[in-house]
């Protein structure tokens, strides 16, 4: 059970004086239950990337399976894989659209064909998952905050039941405190069901706090794919390519430099905290 990219190339406007190789010969398996971090500059190819996975574009070179199959099959059923590989958009106005907030969540299990009771039942457990109060539950979506219109684009993925989520920049535009409350509330439901989440994002620390896998994407192509410690070992390459480590590994290497004995590959202020003490003998 899991997603398999075999050498996969995709190129916008192909054929044309103004092609654009978005993604070049990449090769990844996504096997079940990890929790993945994109990560890349603008223009990286990142959510090329990711409307690959659920059958959204095609690629031009290359083949994509999901559990063994071929996503682009003439006889494979893309409606059925995209209710088990769910994507929530960068922008939430994207797939919001019913009348209210319930209307919307039920949208998606209604079109898989369940009954009236299930989509209902299915729609008020994933408005749950998320954090959202009843009371907003018949309001219009189109009138709710910008972290609540996130909660509500996540719900009506969540309300299909995916074994694959992927996390557009869920946490864009929003403050300090709306970003940790969605990505916590993501970060329990992935502990609770085990799902399979993929979190694109521009922070590296979101990402080093909450993901076991990293994959940095440059030019279209697999730069670095392993676990947080050793993908911010290589912080001087990403900032060559307009990345960055988490503010927590400068600190670790200027400390180190400075004569403390701590371990520079501390990527969370958790793991900080614990060398620090360490070192201070107050552990």
């Amino acid at each position: 059970m899991s997603i398999i990219l075999d050498h996969v190339n995709y190129v916008y406007e192909g054929d044309t004086a103004l092609a654009v190789h978005a993604l070049k010969d990449v090769n990844l398996v996504i096997p079940d239950g990890q929790f993945i971090g994109l990560i890349g500059h603008t223009g990286s190819g990142k959510s090329t990337l990711v409307q690959h996975l659920n059958g959204l574009l095609k690629p031009t070179e290359g083949s994509i399976y999901y559990n063994g199959e071929d996503i682009h099959a003439a006889d494979y059923d893309k409606k059925k894989l995209r209710s088990r590989v769910g994507l929530v958009f960068q922008y939430p106005e994207h797939q919001l659209f019913e009348i209210d907030v319930f209307s919307d969540v039920c949208f998606g299990p209604k079109n898989l064909g369940l009954s009236k009771k299930e989509t209902e039942l299915r729609a008020y457990a994933a408005l749950k998952q998320v954090g959202l109060e009843d009371e907003y539950f018949y309001q219009s979506p189109f009138d709710l905050s910008g972290g609540q219109k996130r909660r509500v684009a996540i719900a009506g993925v969540l309300a299909m039941k995916p074994d694959v989520l992927i996390l557009d920049e869920p946490t864009a535009g929003l403050d300090p405190r709306g970003r940790d409350e969605i990505l916590d509330q993501i970060a329990r439901l992935k502990e609770e069901t085990g799902i399979t989440v993929i979190l694109v994002s521009h922070s590296m620390e979101d990402v080093a706090k909450y993901v076991e896998r990293i994959i940095v994407m440059n030019r279209g192509s697999v730069m670095y794919d392993g676990a947080p410690k050793e993908v911010f070992a290589h912080y001087r390459e990403l900032e060559a390519v307009g990345l960055a480590a988490p503010q927590v590994t400068y600190l670790m290497q200027a400390l180190r430099a400075g004569g403390m004995p701590v371990a520079a590959d501390a990527t969370t202020i958790g793991e900080a905290k614990e060398e620090i003490l360490k070192a201070l003998g107050k552990e």
